[in-house]
């Protein structure tokens, strides 16, 4: 008779093992959480494609619409939900992360709403992880973070400021200013681009806002001023920005 996984969070429901994992390369424990949206008709849907070894994507967690967490990949192993992108100046964002898929349809199904019992139960799925593998609260990212230009989840509609009134990311209120402000210099686009560095983003300060350059601010206002998502380096995209990296 064979044992059921034990899964290695307290608050997944059950295990739905997925086959597509690997062994983490240069990490022996996670230090960041990947937030992803499904972008999916439905769960059910999108667990099966996890678990497709057809497929070659999985997540550690999947976080139904009413909550209910399932565990696809130990946290142990290197699960696929990442892909190409970087953050903080390493690549390999599945070696070194968690990944959580969030059901949800985004961009391709209107953008549903987040129930609040998911984003409960994210929340504390977050926390549980955080505090077991002591990853601090400017490690939990966005896929968009990770990929400026090829993915746009979990969306500008995802509720961050729920997140941060938890403690589990890293927000700063968003400017209201959306004015368009003047042209900037090369040398005020390399400080900016310099800026967006800092914070983790893959952007070299080159002083040319070219359209590398502005997927990268698409990809930070989506997550932090989603108010307008032009990849203009406004001012209220710079406010915001500034008050990120200000101690």
């Amino acid at each position: 008779m064979s044992r059921v996984p034990t899964p290695d969070s307290r608050l997944a429901a059950a295990v739905r093992p997925s086959p597509n994992h690997g062994e983490r390369r240069g990490h022996g424990r996670p230090d960041a959480i990947v937030l992803h949206y499904t972008g999916m008709a439905d769960g059910p849907s999108a667990v099966r494609r996890l678990c497709d070894p057809a497929s070659e994507v999985s997540c550690h967690y999947v976080v139904e619409e009413d909550g209910t967490v399932l565990q696809l990949v130990p946290e142990a192993r290197r699960a696929w939900h990442a892909g190409a992108g970087s953050w903080a100046g390493a690549g390999d964002l599945n070696s070194a992360s968690v990944g959580i898929e969030i059901v949800n349809g985004g961009h391709d199904f209107g953008l549903p709403p987040f129930p609040a019992a998911q984003i409960e139960a994210v929340v504390a799925l977050c926390r549980d992880v955080m505090h077991r593998h002591g990853i601090v609260p400017a490690r939990v990212l966005a896929h968009s973070d990770l990929a400026p230009g090829r993915k746009r989840d979990p969306g500008e509609l995802f509720p961050w400021d729920r997140l941060a009134a938890a403690g589990v990311v890293v927000r700063v209120e968003p400017s209201d200013d959306l004015s368009t402000g003047l042209p900037l210099d090369p040398e005020e686009v390399r400080a900016v681009q310099a800026d967006l560095a800092r914070l983790g983003y893959g952007i070299a300060a080159t002083g040319v806002h070219d359209a590398a350059s502005r997927a990268v601010v698409e990809a930070f206002q989506r997550r932090h001023r989603p108010a307008r998502i032009d990849g203009a380096m406004d001012p209220g995209t710079r406010d915001t920005l500034s008050r990120l990296l200000t101690p």
